[in-house]
C-alpha cells in the first residue's frame, strides 16, 4: 500500500513539471525580448507575446493527445509521416508556395501561423530510425541492414533541408542519425567512415557559399568586422557581459533595444543572460538537463525496443537543438539560426518539441502500467 496523502502518477511528472517551467520561462523572455520591436513593428508591445501563447495552447492540446495515443501505433505510419515530410519539404521548393526569409525558404503560411516543415521531419525521422533500427535489432551491424537504409532516408531528408538552404539544420539532423545508429548497433567503423566521408562536403558547402563563409569568419573573429558579420554575435557577448552574476534584472536588457538583431529568436537566451544573468542562465540549463535525463530514463525504462528508440530519439534530439543554440550564443560554434527548445519565438518548433514529450510521457505510462501488472 502507498503511503496516504501521496500522488502518483501513471506518466513522469518530473519532465512535465520542467518542460512547463520552461515554457513560462521562454513566454516572459519573448515578452522582454520582442516588446520594443513589436511596437516598432506593428505597435504592439504583446505582438509576439500572444502569437506565442496561441503556440502555446495548441502544442499543450496536442501534447495531452499523444500522451493519450498508445505509441505503439506510430509503427503502423512510419512510412506514410516519413512520406508526408518529404513531400512538405518538396513543396517548398515550389515558387510562391513557401515564405522567402533571410534567403531561405522554409516556411509554409497557413492563416496567421507558419509551418516549418523541418521539424515535422525530425519527428517522423525519430519514429522511422526507432521502428527500422527495431525491426533489424538483430542486424544492426551489418552494412546493408543497419547503416545503408538510415543512411539513404536521412540523405533524402537531408538534401530536401540543404536546398531550402538550411545547413545549419541538415548538419543537426546528420549528427543526431548519427548518435542514433550508434547506439543502435551500427559497425562503429562504418560511422567512422561515414563521418570522415561527409566532413569534406560539410567543408564544401561552408566555404563555396558566401553568407555561410562570413559566419565562418566572425565565428572565428569577430571583432574583425564589428559593424558587419561581426555584429550579432559581439551584441550577444556584450549581454553576456553585462548580465555577470545576477543580472540587470527582468526587462532591462539593453541589447533588446534594437541593438541585437531579432533577439526573441535563435538568440534569447543572450537576453536571459542579460537580464537574469549567470545564475538565471545555469537554472534554465538544469532544466533542459532534467528534460534530457529523465527523457533518457524513460527510454531505458520503456517496455519495448521501438520505445526505448523513440525515447532515445526525442531526448537526444533536444539535447543537439540546446546544446548547439547555447555553442552558438556563445560563440562555441559558427551562427546556425537554430531555436532554443521551449524558449525561443516559433511555433514549429516549439508544437513538435510539446509532441515529442506528449510521446515520452506516453512511453513512461506503458513502463508504469508494465511494472505494475
Amino acid at each position: 500500500m502507498a503511503p496516504k496523502g501521496r500522488v502518483h502518477y501513471n506518466f513522469d511528472p518530473v519532465i512535465l513539471t520542467a518542460v512547463i517551467l520552461l515554457i513560462g520561462i521562454g513566454l516572459v523572455a519573448v515578452y522582454s525580448a520582442s516588446s520594443i520591436l513589436a511596437e516598432q513593428r506593428y505597435g504592439d508591445h504583446y505582438f509576439y507575446l500572444r502569437k506565442q501563447l496561441m503556440f502555446c495552447l495548441f502544442g499543450f492540446l496536442l501534447m495531452i493527445v499523444a500522451k493519450n495515443i498508445n505509441y505503439l501505433l506510430y509503427r503502423r505510419f512510419v512510412y506514410l509521416f516519413l512520406l508526408l515530410s518529404m513531400i512538405l519539404l518538396g513543396l517548398l521548393l515550389v515558387p510562391r508556395l513557401g515564405i522567402k526569409a533571410g534567403g531561405a525558404q522554409r516556411w509554409f503560411r497557413l492563416g496567421f501561423i507558419s509551418i516549418q516543415p523541418s521539424e515535422i521531419a525530425k519527428l517522423s525521422l525519430a519514429m522511422f530510425v526507432a521502428y527500422s533500427m527495431q525491426k533489424n535489432f538483430e542486424v544492426m551491424g551489418s552494412f546493408s541492414r543497419g547503416l545503408l537504409p538510415h543512411l539513404v532516408v536521412g540523405s533524402i531528408v537531408i538534401g530536401l533541408i540543404l536546398v531550402q538552404p538550411d545547413l545549419g539544420t541538415a548538419v543537426i539532423i546528420g549528427l543526431w542519425i548519427v548518435v542514433l545508429l550508434f547506439i543502435g548497433g551500427v559497425n562503429l567503423a562504418q560511422l567512422i567512415l561515414l563521418l570522415g566521408l561527409a566532413t569534406p562536403i560539410l567543408y564544401y558547402l561552408m566555404t563555396h557559399t558566401a553568407y555561410r563563409l562570413n559566419r565562418l569568419w566572425a565565428f572565428l573573429n569577430p571583432w574583425d568586422d564589428p559593424q558587419g558579420i561581426g555584429f550579432q554575435i559581439i551584441h550577444s557577448f556584450l549581454a553576456f557581459g553585462s548580465g555577470g552574476l545576477l543580472g540587470a534584472g527582468l526587462g532591462n536588457s539593453k541589447q533588446k533595444l534594437l541593438y541585437l538583431p531579432e533577439p526573441h529568436t535563435d538568440f534569447i537566451l543572450a537576453i536571459i543572460a542579460e537580464e537574469v544573468g549567470f545564475i538565471g542562465v545555469s537554472a534554465l540549463l538544469v532544466l533542459f538537463i532534467i528534460v534530457v535525463i529523465r527523457g533518457i530514463r524513460i527510454a531505458l525504462r520503456a517496455p519495448d525496443l521501438f520505445g526505448t528508440y523513440l525515447a532515445m530519439g526525442i531526448s537526444c534530439m533536444l539535447a543537439i537543438q540546446v546544446m548547439v543554440n547555447m555553442g552558438v550564443v556563445m560563440a562555441l560554434l559558427p551562427t546556425k539560426g537554430l531555436t532554443l527548445p521551449f524558449i525561443s519565438y516559433g511555433g514549429s518548433s516549439l508544437i513538435v518539441n510539446l509532441i515529442g514529450i506528449g510521446i515520452l510521457m506516453n512511453i513512461s505510462r506503458k513502463a508504469f502500467e508494465g511494472t505494475r501488472k
